[in-house]
C-alpha cells in the first residue's frame, strides 16, 4: 500500500494542488488492488479494540494487518453506534434517529464499498445501495456533500481536536488523520480545496489513531469499536 505526502497525492489528482499541509496524513487506498476491510470482533465473538490484537489475530488467518483506523462512533459496549456492514453481513442497522452528539449532527453519512467502488453518502441515501454493499460504517457528521462544507461548521471554530475521516475520489478511499488539533471546517476544507473530495465522512475525534506498516507507525489509543484495516496475505499464505 503506497502512503504518499499530500502534496503528492494532490499532484496525482490535480495539476493546480497547493504544498503539503504537515497539520494532516493522508493514507490512500486503491479499492481496485488493495483489500479494504471493516473488523469489530473475532470468531469467538470477542471485540478487537486494539490494532495489536487485530494484527494477530490476522496473522493467524494468514493475513497482514497493513493499515488500520479507528472506523466510526460505538457505544460503550463498543458496538457501532450506527450502521455496520462488515463481508456484506449487516452487523448493526442504520440509524437516522435524532440525538445529541456529533454522530446525530445531520447529514450525517455512511463510508460503503460496493463492486463499483467506494462510496460517501448521506445515511438516508444508504438503502437503495444495501444490496450491493460489500462493508459499510455509518457515522456524522458529513464533512462534505457534493462538494459543499456541513452547514453547521464554523470556520472560526474553538472546538479543536485530534480527529480522522475519510472521503472519496474515483476508485480510492482516502484516510485522513490529523497531526495537529484542528475543527470540523478546517478538516472539511481540506478534503474539499487540497484532495478535491466532493463527499467526505468524519470518523471521530480525540480517540483517532492509526497503524501502519510503510510509516512504521502504532498510536497508541484507547479500546475501540469498529476498526478499517487494508489487509493482504502473507508470503507463506500465497
Amino acid at each position: 500500500m503506497r502512503l504518499i505526502t499530500t502534496s503528492l497525492l494532490c499532484l496525482l489528482f490535480s495539476l493546480t494542488c497547493q504544498a503539503a499541509d504537515p497539520r494532516f496524513t493522508v493514507i490512500p487506498v486503491d479499492t481496485t488492488t488493495e483489500e479494504l476491510q471493516l473488523y469489530l470482533r473475532d470468531d469467538k465473538d470477542r471485540g478487537f479494540k486494539q490494532f495489536d490484537r487485530l494484527k494477530t489475530w490476522l496473522a493467524g488467518q494468514g493475513k497482514e494487518l497493513r493499515f488500520a483506523m479507528n472506523a466510526g462512533m460505538y457505544h460503550a459496549d463498543y458496538s457501532p453506534v450506527g450502521l455496520y456492514v462488515q463481508q456484506g453481513q449487516q452487523l448493526t442497522p442504520l440509524n437516522l434517529g435524532d440525538a445529541y452528539g456529533n454522530f446525530f449532527l445531520k447529514p450525517n453519512g455512511v463510508f460503503l464499498l460496493t463492486q463499483s467502488g467506494p462510496m460517501v453518502v448521506e445515511s438516508s441515501e444508504y438503502p437503495p445501495l444495501a444490496a450491493k454493499t460489500i462493508l459499510a460504517t455509518q457515522s456524522g457528521p458529513l464533512l462534505l456533500r457534493k462538494g459543499v462544507i456541513h452547514p453547521a461548521f464554523k470556520e472560526n471554530s474553538t472546538s479543536r481536536l485530534k480527529r480522522n475521516g475519510v472521503g472519496v475520489v474515483g476508485n480510492k478511499a482516502l484516510f485522513v488523520i490529523t497531526e495537529q488539533p484542528v475543527n470540523l471546517y478546517e478538516m472539511a476544507q481540506f478534503f474539499r480545496d487540497e484532495l478535491h473530495c466532493q463527499d467526505a465522512l468524519y470518523l471521530d475525534g480525540n480517540i483517532s489513531g492509526i497503524y501502519s506498516t510503510e510509516l512504521n507507525r502504532n498510536d497508541a489509543t484507547v479500546d475501540l469499536g469498529p476498526i478499517i484495516a487494508v489487509v493482504q496475505a502473507t508470503t507463506d499464505a500465497k
